[in-house]
């Protein structure tokens, strides 16, 4: 069993790490919300103390100029892309804070640390509101965009959303709603399902996801469907009734959520998540710039679903 140093990478929320052709990559929010910043490394360990280099700065003013959330680096066909999303400098003064769209980045290079990147816009959704957390998959043999959003016409604050990709930077048809905050569990402080992530084993694709307010309520949930079945038929999902991964007050860990998954070079699947070590948070939690990046060791049950354990104690 691996046992990574507790927390992993401080003070980096959302932390998304991608194993591409034997190296690891490291993207996250900064507490500054304000940049894109990316680590690589021949090793998981190696991300610890690889070189943060800035690829992107939010600019003054614009679509893109205030609170640059849970970026995502993903290669495709050959090139660099990296989702995020970010609100309007006028919607903090109109609006309130979470009108946040979500847009993409193509970068070209071998390496994109140093890749030339080019602002490809907004990815547009059927309706024109709150959108962000955006990962994106090949799945039977198609490009998915996966992503959070509230819908107009449905009470809380998002819900999740899968469709087909024209290419890396439009969908392509209509999106489906997977799932909606419905449990007690899910609408703590917030209605919120957000982060989602994908995880394939076996003969079954798993999407985590995270829910309710982000302070130590925040918690995963967990879907699944089978490899063969349509995914863009909302009946074929499956949703956990309970949380998956959560509070430990034992262990003083609060609220993990917001992950990604990567695997170690051995084919292991690790759980890349943030979480607190303290709840006595001052003011509004998105500010407190404590939650840090923590690696776990995904295991599998005998009927080939994740077990996700209990969030592990600091070692630092």
């Amino acid at each position: 069993m691996r046992n990574w140093p507790n927390p992993f990478i401080e003070q980096r929320a959302d932390p998304y790490i991608l194993h591409h052709e034997g190296q690891y990559y490291f993207i996250a929010s900064v507490p500054e919300y304000d940049r894109l910043a990316l680590r690589r490394a021949d090793s998981l360990e190696g991300l610890r103390s690889g070189e943060e280099v800035v690829v992107w700065h939010k600019p003054n003013t614009g679509p893109m100029s205030e609170l640059i959330w849970a970026p995502e680096l993903h290669h495709i066909d050959g090139k660099w892309y990296i989702y995020f999303a970010a609100t309007h400098t006028q919607a903090l003064d109109k609006l309130g804070m979470f009108q946040h769209r979500m847009f993409a980045l193509e970068g070209t290079g071998d390496d994109p640390l140093n890749a030339r990147w080019v602002e490809k816009g907004q990815i547009k959704t059927p309706f024109d509101t709150f959108a962000l957390d955006a990962t994106t998959f090949v799945h039977q043999g198609k490009r998915w965009y996966l992503w959070a959003q509230k819908a107009p016409d449905i009470s809380g604050n998002s819900n999740l959303y899968l469709c087909e990709m024209e290419n890396p930077w439009t969908l392509k048809g209509d999106p489906v709603m997977l799932s909606k905050p419905e449990y007690d569990w899910e609408c703590r402080g917030f209605w919120v399902n957000e982060g989602p992530a994908v995880l394939a084993h076996g003969n079954t694709l798993f999407i985590s996801y995270s829910a309710s307010a982000t302070d130590e309520n925040y918690c995963m949930g967990l879907l699944w469907i089978d490899m063969n079945a349509d995914p863009q038929n909302p009946q074929n999902w499956h949703k956990a009734l309970r949380p998956v991964f959560t509070t430990s007050d034992e262990n003083r860990q609060y609220g993990p959520g917001h992950n990604s998954f990567t695997q170690t070079p051995d084919g292991e699947d690790v759980l890349v998540y943030h979480a607190r070590n303290y709840t006595e948070i001052e003011g509004d939690p998105l500010y407190d710039p404590n939650r840090h990046t923590r690696l776990k060791l995904v295991h599998w049950d005998k009927n080939g679903m994740p077990d996700f354990g209990i969030p592990p104690a600091d070692t630092l």
